[in-house]
């Protein structure tokens, strides 16, 4: 059962954290894929974790290497380069923050969420 669980709560949150990022760059580029920014949230959450893994360790390097390995994967992804990336994340990382705020207001799920930094 505990399997179960586990991806049930992976699936919900990146499909949260996608949502972050699909506002965003539909604020930002006016792009309006919803599987496009699922897919990019899993992209980024994948390589979040092995710079993280690689990197992490680092006092003050490690988080900010990890941070621009994220964007880097925005900026991959969508058009407009290294500052649109940026405001595209950060538009995803309050996105999602009000999602889930407004999810564990009606008492569903934590506070967390795939492919969003520090959520």
């Amino acid at each position: 059962m505990a399997l179960i669980d586990s991806a049930i709560v992976f699936v919900v949150s990146l499909l949260v954290g996608g949502l972050g990022i699909y506002v965003g760059a539909r604020v930002i580029t006016g792009d309006a894929d919803y599987t496009y920014a699922i897919v990019t949230a899993l992209i980024g959450a994948i390589i979040w974790a092995v710079v993280g893994f690689l990197f992490g360790w680092i006092p003050l390097l490690g988080p900010i290497l990890v941070l621009v390995a994220y964007v880097a994967v925005i900026n991959y992804r969508y058009p407009g380069g290294w500052v649109k990336a940026v405001l595209i994340a950060l538009i995803a990382w309050i996105a999602t923050v009000i999602i889930l705020y407004a999810l564990a207001v009606i008492g569903i799920g934590g506070f967390e969420a795939i492919g969003i930094p520090g959520v």
